[in-house]
């Protein structure tokens, strides 16, 4: 079976065969991706996804709720976690993202409907032929990422944002000889 060249180990080849493009439209799950990107920001996706189910425990299934209203005392729990990436500043943005992610829910009604109006509610298909073709961030990603920072979050840079796209089906960025190309 033929798929895309990333996709080396049995994580990410379960990631990639059963949810990597995928058009995602479940707010929590968009804003659990929202952050793990943002964690992923110079690391390799293998080492988030080897800690994401330490995440949802950490995180409390990425319900924004929740975390919006984590303070001092739980930023510093969250530091000794080894099963997640301690970094003060990525920690701190998950708090800041849930803040300023309910705020565009409660603007547009669902952060789906925000994030997906970026690409006119529908997903963009690529016809790449070689993993080199693919782009780390393209304009709508530009676009989205401004946007996100001038509503006051962070750890969205355009790459993040593009990569965002990429796992939430946004974007459908399989090689035309992937099987999971047609299938989506």
């Amino acid at each position: 079976m033929k798929r895309c060249d990333w996709a080396k180990n049995d994580l990410a080849i379960h990631y990639h065969d059963t949810e990597w493009g995928v058009p995602l439209h479940d707010d929590r799950r968009l804003f659990e991706f929202l952050i793990l990107e943002g964690a992923q920001a110079g690391l390799s996706w293998d080492t988030v996804l080897a800690k994401r189910e330490n995440y949802r425990n950490a995180f409390d299934d990425f319900d924004a709720e929740k975390i919006v209203k984590y303070n001092d005392k739980k930023c510093a729990e969250l530091l000794l976690d080894e099963g997640i990436i301690r970094n003060r500043l990525k920690i701190a943005s998950a708090v800041r993202n849930a803040k300023c992610f309910l705020q565009v829910k409660e603007e547009f009604g669902s952060f789906d409907k925000y994030i997906w109006n970026f690409v006119g509610g529908k997903p963009l298909v690529n016809t790449w032929e070689n993993i080199k073709q693919v782009p780390a961030a393209t304009e709508i990603s530009d676009k989205i990422s401004k946007d996100l920072k001038k509503r006051g979050f962070n750890f969205v840079g355009s790459t993040i944002m593009y990569a965002f796209m990429q796992a939430t089906g946004m974007v459908n960025d399989h090689l035309v000889s992937c099987f999971r190309y047609k299938e989506i």
